[in-house]
């Protein structure tokens, strides 16, 4: 067959399309980029599922420049509702490169996601610096640097509507202290929580919401004493509202809404243009 179905999804308008992974698609960083530019989304999902109990998805994600990555909390939420439709389950358990993650399905189809562990250690973000990268000025901003099952440097500000991302961001996102680069997420105080911006690494460009980002954003919040660990906070990105929880083992909780768009088939070439079907 020279067609592979996919399902288009999105959680705070990250946009993702979902494959199959038992697809035979050779070449899966190829078919993502060509996806991807074809549609405007911000990856694809390559979701292969056991039905125990509770059910497992095991959750690849590729980028729109064909990069991967290790976590993703929109695609997370994603990714749980996917299979909780295939098997009627609440609870589905994602195996993602940066670890298991347990997941909660709402009766709404929002989705709880455990995010694993934080951590500001140089190492695990990783960052090329002896001590935590905690509010150290670079690029004219003060970035400190978590880990959030993919690397965040977090930047809070005045108002974030202020930021010329496009134009600030790079600089942050390919610095030399990031051996892997990093994303840069920017965050200012509102009246309900925070609100957020985000330029991707690996999509590099801002997103409408970034789940990973939305986390780092109160983890750093909490370090930095502006939070107390155990509170609920709501974290604005463009694309809606998403409720984190950080604990005092540092650990997290992420939830937010998913919406499923439409069905449709992609070329297995990716050299031939998608052709839509609502």
């Amino acid at each position: 067959m020279s067609e592979v179905p996919f399902l288009k999804y999105h959680g705070t308008g990250n946009d993702f399309a979902v494959v199959e992974a038992d697809e035979a698609v050779s070449d899966r960083a190829a078919f993502a980029i060509a996806l991807c530019a074809d549609l405007d989304a911000d990856g694809v999902l390559f979701l292969d599922l056991d039905e125990g109990d509770p059910p497992v998805v095991e959750m690849a994600l590729f980028q729109p420049d064909g990069s991967t990555a290790a976590m993703c909390g929109n695609g997370a939420r994603v990714a749980a509702r996917w299979g909780s439709e295939r098997t009627g389950a609440d609870e589905i358990r994602l195996e993602t490169g940066a670890g298991p993650r347990h997941t909660r399905i709402h009766e709404d189809w929002s989705v709880t996601v455990e995010m694993g562990s934080l951590s500001f250690d140089p190492d695990d973000v990783p960052v090329d610096a002896d001590e935590p990268m905690i509010e150290t000025e670079l690029a004219g901003y003060p970035i400190t640097a978590v880990d959030t099952g993919v690397p965040h440097a977090v930047a809070f500000v005045e108002d974030v509507e202020d930021v010329d991302v496009a134009t600030d961001a790079p600089p942050i996102r390919h610095a030399d202290v990031f051996p892997e680069g990093a994303n840069a997420t920017f965050a200012s105080q509102s009246e309900r929580g925070f609100d957020q911006r985000t330029f991707e690494r690996g999509i590099e460009g801002e997103t409408q919401s970034c789940g990973t980002g939305a986390v780092a954003v109160a983890a750093v919040a909490t370090r930095l004493g502006t939070i107390v660990p155990g509170e609920s906070t709501v974290v604005s990105p463009p694309g809606g509202d998403l409720t984190v929880t950080v604990s005092e083992d540092w650990t997290a909780t992420l939830r937010g809404p998913t919406a499923f768009e439409f069905s449709d088939t992609a070329p297995r070439d990716p050299g031939t243009q998608v052709g839509e079907t609502r």
